[in-house]
């Protein structure tokens, strides 16, 4: 055999259970001054990190407002006050990295939205939640209540739901992480999230876009959740291809022979 040819075939050999491209969204590619935040202020709609388009809303008509997702370095974690809605609970980013990004579901309803250039298949993600968030299902804040209860045995949760999309819009499928979880009979076991966690989202298949929601326990008939509706997000780790997709590879060594 050639050297020539056989060196290539051994690089095929070599790359051919890697995939076509791999990537993570760690939000370090953004700039940010010390103890600061972008929450789409400039009316862009979105930014981009990592390959991947996050979507927010930023409205000024009555005061600063926006919904979405946002980017932080902010490391508040003791403040428990709406002023306090850019910080994660563990007050740095996955890793201990600077930055990270969160999400506010609002008013106006914007589905906080990851969209990828094309069909990626995300294997997982770190979640954890908004310091906010957190002190508020701790302690109880305004018409937020304390989870648990005043006895600790109230059966509290706040839930987060990822939906993956495919390019025509259809669902591949859902994935649910509890933020905060107090069913359980043996109240030891209840807890909220103050960690950075990892999420899989391999079993999703396919996807263009990710979309999230929340829902909580802690309701108001009227005006809907009580419970503070941010969560924070770091490295949203994604490929273009399957680890065994090989198909060009295999046109390319046939063309060779």
């Amino acid at each position: 055999m050639p050297k020539m040819l056989k060196a290539v075939l051994m690089g095929v050999m070599l790359f051919s259970g890697l995939p076509a491209f791999a990537g993570t969204v760690d939000f370090e590619d953004l700039t940010l001054d010390s103890e600061s935040y972008y929450n789409g202020d400039d009316g862009a709609g979105s930014f981009e990190s990592g390959g991947a388009s996050f979507n927010n809303l930023y409205d000024d008509t009555y005061g600063p407002y926006w919904e979405g997702f946002a980017y932080s370095d902010m490391t508040d974690t003791t403040t428990l006050d709406y002023t306090n809605q850019y910080s994660a609970i563990p007050g740095n980013g996955a890793n201990g990295s600077d930055t990270y990004a969160l999400a506010y579901l609002g008013f106006y309803g914007i589905i906080p939205t990851i969209t990828f250039s094309e069909e990626v298949r995300v294997s997982g993600v770190a979640i954890t939640n908004s310091t906010y968030a957190f002190l508020s299902m701790k302690e109880g804040y305004a018409v937020a209540k304390k989870f648990g209860g005043a006895s600790g045995d109230d059966k509290d949760w706040f839930l987060l739901t990822i939906t993956g999309k495919d390019s025509d819009g259809n669902v591949t499928g859902t994935v649910e992480f509890y933020l905060a979880d107090y069913r359980y009979e043996d109240n030891s076991r209840d807890y909220i999230v103050d960690k950075w966690t990892s999420v899989d989202l391999s079993d999703l298949g396919f996807v263009k876009t990710l979309e999230f929601s929340l829902s909580s326990s802690d309701n108001d008939p009227v005006y809907g959740m009580n419970t503070p509706a941010y969560f924070s997000i770091d490295n949203v780790v994604y490929n273009t291809a399957d680890d065994d997709d090989s198909q060009f590879l295999g046109c390319f060594i046939n063309h060779l022979q």
